[in-house]
């Protein structure tokens, strides 16, 4: 015999389990996150590697121009705590999806435009202040992605499945920083090193537009996650940007 007890407990079980978007749906979920933070990290990868080209065409100073070269890699994490502050409230409020379509444009426009950008020869200071701007909006952008896609797969994912598919997040961070490293390498296979100090450094950041518009893509085939879903539906989402950051600090 089934007890009340029991027998709510299995209901309960039940009604959770169907309420779950379908499995598909999940992976592509997962698979939209993970992309996302791919082209988020892609940069890094690359414009590590090219860093020798970077600091011949921006800071013709010797060792110095190495040194602000790795600097300027170094301020885009300074952004991404303000990022955060920034884009986690609004995600809140606005909802996961419409702010994580901002960040990877941001991002993956960014990196396309250190692509284009004028050498110190061709505008003078301008050049490397250029660079400064762009991995600022870069480290300000992936603030907000890391968290917001983290969010956006755990709230997807079964409560059972959750550190399964939230694993994909990191898998999606270094494999990004890895296919930034293997573009540039097999450039300089192919092109040698000539060519790839005076043109060729700037085509892996061209490679960041495609990877974003997949990433775009993916996500704007999904529909909000179902937590944020329930949220709204019981009008119980953020009210402002700031609310719960404020409700975190205070109580």
């Amino acid at each position: 015999m089934t007890t009340p007890i029991a027998a709510e407990s299995s209901s309960s079980e039940g009604t959770a389990f169907e309420d779950l978007p379908p499995r598909r749906t999940i992976r592509q979920a997962v698979a939209a996150s993970a992309m996302g933070n791919a082209t988020e990290w892609y940069d890094y990868g690359a414009y590590a590697v090219v860093a020798t080209y970077i600091a011949a065409h921006f800071f013709p100073s010797g060792s110095e121009g190495l040194f602000w070269t790795y600097a300027f890699l170094a301020i885009s994490f300074i952004a991404r705590p303000f990022g955060g502050f920034v884009w986690g409230p609004l995600g809140d409020r606005l909802g996961r999806k419409h702010v994580l379509a901002l960040t990877i444009i941001l991002m993956s426009a960014a990196t396309f435009l250190i692509g284009v950008l004028p050498t110190y020869e061709q505008v003078g200071i301008l050049a490397p202040i250029l660079l400064a701007v762009l991995r600022l909006v870069q480290g300000f952008s992936t603030g907000g992605e890391y968290g917001g896609a983290a969010t956006f797969m755990a709230e997807y994912a079964p409560d059972k499945r959750r550190g399964l598919y939230g694993s994909f997040l990191e898998f999606g961070t270094l494999g990004g920083f890895a296919l930034g490293t293997v573009v540039v390498l097999v450039l300089q296979l192919i092109i040698g090193e000539d060519a790839m100090a005076a043109w060729g450094w700037r085509v892996p950041f061209f490679v960041a537009a495609p990877l974003g518009l997949i990433g775009l893509y993916l996500r704007s085939r999904l529909d909000e996650t179902p937590v944020f879903q329930d949220l709204e539906k019981a009008g119980e989402s953020e009210e402002s940007a700031t609310g719960g950051l404020r409700d975190l600090v205070t109580e």
